[in-house]
């Protein structure tokens, strides 16, 4: 199974680190959050991998590399303009192949085990769902029996930003920018969609203060 790292994000809200920096090198510890990915998911047998990139892209080609000295081989899909999710994500279905494949946004930090993923997707989608945060209260979407679904019983979620995606999800999808959520919700609809709680750290390095939070979760450890 091949995955993908979701790189193209400006991150405005961690400016001024952002200015000259994209996203995914901003540094936790010393070290860029993008690595903490990459080191996770070759441990997890994750060897091909693809980055996405727009803003300041070159400057993560030049630092990742070919990914060699990380036991992976990566592989980028650069954008002129940013596509959002779901456009950057087809965009990319070339290098991904045509079966299912991980995608992990390179803005989030977290302990999650990536081997657990690389079983069989019963459906369009599986997705990776944790506690409310504080910037997210109301979650996103209800996890019953192992289906997730936009509403209906079962506990309310978060989602990730962790997920295992088929390429058919895409099917109907025009070249261009478009977000995943409306087709996650579609294949909700259809009953395509399963999903996990996972209960362990995570953290969505949106902003100072959680980029922060991070930093005393890394400097505890070690």
């Amino acid at each position: 199974m091949k995955a993908m790292i979701l790189a193209a994000g400006k991150g405005e809200r961690l400016r001024p680190l952002t200015l000259h920096t994209p996203k995914p090198l901003v540094r936790a510890a010393g070290v860029p959050l993008i690595e903490y990915h990459i080191r996770a998911l070759a441990q997890a047998g994750f060897a091909e991998l693809v980055v996405n990139h727009a803003w300041l892209g070159q400057q993560i080609e030049s630092y990742l590399a070919d990914g060699a000295r990380y036991g992976v081989q990566i592989r980028y899909s650069a954008e002129g303009e940013p596509l959002e999710t779901g456009g950057g994500i087809q965009r990319a279905l070339p290098l991904l192949g045509e079966q299912p494949f991980l995608v992990v946004n390179g803005d989030i930090w977290t302990e999650f085990d990536f081997a657990g993923l690389r079983g069989p997707l019963a459906g369009l989608a599986h997705l990776v769902l944790v506690d409310n945060p504080e910037h997210n209260p109301q979650g996103d979407f209800c996890l019953h029996d192992g289906q997730v679904q936009e509403a209906g019983p079962g506990r309310r979620l978060t989602y990730s930003g962790m997920a295992v995606l088929h390429p058919a999800l895409f099917r109907e999808c025009q070249a261009g920018a478009f977000k995943l959520a409306p087709l996650l919700r579609q294949a909700m609809a259809e009953g395509q969609v399963t999903g996990e709680h996972y209960a362990g750290r995570w953290v969505d390095v949106g902003t100072h203060e959680r980029l922060a939070e991070v930093e005393r979760i890394l400097g505890a450890r070690a």
